[in-house]
């Protein structure tokens, strides 16, 4: 089905939990939290996708998609346990974390688009203007996601800083 083999399978049904949890822990918290339970699935979920794909791909960009997503996965959920980083370590976290949301929807709308419906895809090229386009609009969703969770982390930052000093 869809030319998916029973690899590609385990690879797809392994990291799909990753793209809800993504969207609620967006909705709910503005950014994905890796110390809660919805963050340990997306975690888990992400690294089974990121890790398979490797056993699955059939291009370099899909190795190169795969390794900088484990790696940005891995640094995101271990760069908040680092205290030396304090401040910008939250910042760092919802970055990477955010970037393998993204890398997550670039192939899964590639391959969703090249695969449905089964026997006749909407894009047969990966040029095509309704694939690029796509992918266009999820890079413009990142940048304003991005901007938007990184003004909201400051506004946070100094309100926090505004309660301490007004407890004194």
């Amino acid at each position: 089905m869809f030319g998916i083999s029973p690899l590609g399978w385990v690879h797809t049904l392994g990291s799909l939990p990753a793209i809800p949890l993504a969207i609620y822990m967006f909705a709910r918290y503005g950014r994905i939290v890796p110390r809660s339970k919805p963050g340990i699935v997306y975690f888990i979920s992400m690294l089974i996708g990121s890790i398979t794909v490797f056993i699955i791909a059939k291009s370099s960009a899909s190795y190169g998609i795969g390794a900088v997503t484990t790696l940005l996965l891995l640094a995101g959920y271990g760069i908040g346990r680092i205290s030396s980083f304090k401040r910008a370590g939250k910042y760092l976290e919802t970055i990477f974390l955010s970037l393998t949301a993204f890398l997550l929807m670039l192939p899964t709308v590639t391959e969703t688009l090249t695969r449905v419906p089964n026997g006749h895809p909407l894009v047969t090229d990966t040029r095509s203007p309704i694939l690029l386009g796509c992918q266009a609009i999820l890079l413009v969703i990142l940048i304003v996601g991005l901007t938007a969770q990184i003004v909201h982390l400051r506004r946070l930052g100094r309100l926090a800083k505004y309660d301490s000093t007004a407890k004194m």
